[in-house]
Parts: C-alpha cells; structure tokens; sequence
C-alpha cells in the first residue's frame, strides 16, 4: 500500500509538470498557416481572448458561450460569425467551469460540484448577474471534475460525474457516471454507469440517442487502452469502468473475475491517449453532403505517451444503422515539431453550418468552413 500510494504521488508530480508545461503561454503561439484540412476547407480565428477556452454552445440570439477550466471563468462572444468579434466576461470564480448549456434566456455552467444559472444573460453582457446555484448535490473531489453540460432532446441538462482517480472502484450512482436532472435541479437521475470521464456528447440527429466520448485510464503503457465513442440507446447501460475499458481490456486490478461481458462495448475505439473531449454530430449544411450526421471529436492531446498523439479533430463517418464505417483526421496541426501550441477541446456546429473549435492552450476559437 505504501508503495502504491508513493507511485500515486509520483504519478501526480508528473501529470502536475505535464500540465504547467502545456500551460505556458510560450507554447500558445497561433499558428494557423501549420493547419491541415481536407481540400476545400479552411480555418480561420475566431478570437484569441478566451483564456483556457473549453466547452461551446450558441443561443438562439447568434451569442457564442464559452466555458474555461483553469480560467474559473465564463465568457460571450458576441457577433462570432462576424468581422469584429466582441469577448465579454459573464462570470468569475468559479470552480473549472467547462460546460455550459443555453435553455429559455439563462446560461447554465457548470463549477465543480455545482451547476449555476446566469438569468437573462444576452441582455447584460456589460454587467451581467450574479450566477444563481440551480444544484450543489455532485461530489467536490477534483480529479475528473470538471463537468461538460448540455441539454438533451428531454429538456433535462445531462451532467457527467468523473472518477475521482485514475483507477477505483467507487459508488457507482456517485462517480463514473452520467447524470441528468430537470433545470431546476429537481429529479436527479443516473443515466449511464461505468464511463470514467465524459467531456463531450451529443444526440444523434435522426435517433436522438446519446452518443458520448470517454477517456481511458492511464499507466496501461502507451497503446491501450483506447479512448471511446459510445451509444446509449437507453438509460441503465453499464460501459465497463472500473473492470473493461474499451470493450475489450480486461482491467489488472479490478477486472479480475469480471472480465467484459455485460458491459456495453464502443461504437468507435478512438486510440489510446488521444483524450477524445467534445464531440458533436454535424447538422449543419455548409459543409459537403457527405459529412452531414457525421461525429467531430476535438483531441486534446496526450500528456503522458513516450510519443504524443492527438492534438487534433478527428472525423467519424457512420452509416445508417449507427456503425461506425471509419475514422479519419479532419484538421491537424496544433501538434508541431517541438511540442503542441494549441490543444482542441470543444466543437460546435455554427448556425451557418460552419464549426467551431476551441482551443484552451492558446485561449483561442476557430472557425472551419468549406470554401472551394
């Protein structure tokens, strides 16, 4: 036990290193002419000044959200679409406030082991209110908790609760789980178990079935085990945490006399390490037809491989029974020869069909569009 809890300290040291390094602002120098998109496709900057810019999502007005992590801050984007894009500050001190969902007016985000709601939003950008708690019932540890928030076809706000560990076994109606609950806070439920970290889903636009990304544990060696797209149907699927991962990797030391049945396998093994975070289905029709209903995931990127992968947007294509037929890079480049300078971390579909992705290394968001 002694020497676990030395490797576990060690392990931390690392990751703690890792971090400060990829936070520099010395490696958050924008590149874009070192991006590479399918031919037809260009992307250009949104805006550089959204400090450690995270979770995306749009009002029915036009205005850009923006959650951070490090940052503890909340920010609009007014006119993103525009030529002169306007950056406002609508929230501060919060705790890693990732995610943030957009429902009659208010903006939801989340802080750690809270959700709060900032009413009327649009209408005081310059001097906006005080975030309003809507739910303080998630677990305060801080490893994986940092939560990705959006609204489901239901119109309850869906809530992921991260292990609070690299590997454990623990409550599994509290950790390593996917919640939902009604906008008031009211009803909280379970609606998957066994997903170790969630930063990212989405409905698939014809099924509205939940699809989401999951990150494999670490210090399994360099390639495995995989990060994932999952499906769920149905609420009270199991998807193998602590004891699977990926459907297939029995795990050392709590899949022993488990094994993987019973558990849901991935529509999509992702690679081991890429940290698959926010994914999105594309809805919109500015890009190619053959894209459309396809999954964007942001990559953000290893931190602990000998090698690093990631760094990237991956494209999954599906067919029409929800099989993923294949995956392949869709932009790339962030990852240069002497470490990354940006680190994708959210996309979001644009009302004019273009995407969006944002990039917490460099406090940054770019839009993609076809343009032939």
């Amino acid at each position: 036990m002694r020497h676990h809890r030395r490797f576990s300290i060690v392990q931390a040291l690392l990751a703690l290193s890792v971090w400060l390094a990829l936070a520099s602002p010395a490696n958050a120098q924008i590149a874009l002419e070192q991006l590479k998109l399918p031919p037809g496709f260009r992307i250009e900057l949104v805006t550089d000044k959204v400090p450690d810019a995270r979770g995306m999502t749009i009002s029915p007005g036009g205005t850009l959200f923006v959650g951070s992590r490090a940052a503890g801050a909340v920010y609009a984007v007014t006119e993103p679409l525009g030529k002169q894009p306007k950056v406002h500050k609508v929230a501060t001190g919060l705790s890693q406030p990732v995610g943030v969902a957009f429902r009659d007016g208010a903006l939801y985000a989340s802080s750690m082991s809270r959700i709060v709601r900032i009413d009327d939003v649009e209408a005081r950008l310059e001097n906006p209110p005080k975030p309003v708690v809507v739910s303080d019932r998630f677990p305060t540890e801080t490893p994986h908790g940092w939560k990705f928030i959006a609204f489901g076809p239901d119109g309850y706000l869906y809530v992921p609760v991260g292990a609070p560990c690299n590997i454990c076994q623990r409550d599994e109606n509290r950790y390593a789980n996917l919640m939902k609950m009604k906008p008031d806070g009211s009803d909280l439920q379970v609606v998957a178990k066994g997903v170790r970290n969630t930063v990212g889903f989405d409905w698939h636009p014809a099924t509205r079935e939940l699809w989401f990304t999951d990150n494999g544990r670490d210090w399994m060696g360099d390639d495995q085990p995989d990060d994932e797209l999952n499906r769920a149907p149905r609420a009270g699927l199991h998807f193998g945490y602590p004891y699977c991962h990926a459907g297939s990797v029995v795990d050392p030391e709590f899949g022993k006399g488990r094994g993987c049945n019973g558990f849901e396998p991935p529509v999509a093994k992702l690679g081991a390490h890429v940290a698959a975070l926010g994914m999105r289905f594309y809805t919109g029709k500015q890009f190619p037809a053959e894209f459309r209903n396809n999954v964007f995931i942001a990559e953000h990127g290893s931190w602990n491989r000998s090698e690093r992968v990631g760094y990237r947007v991956k494209r999954v294509v599906l067919d029409d029974a929800g099989k993923a037929v294949r995956q392949e890079v869709f932009a790339q480049g962030w990852l240069g020869s002497g470490g990354p300078w940006g680190r994708p971390a959210d996309v979001e579909v644009a009302p004019d069909g273009s995407l969006l992705v944002s990039d917490d290394l460099a406090g940054a968001v770019y839009r993609i569009r076809y343009a032939p």
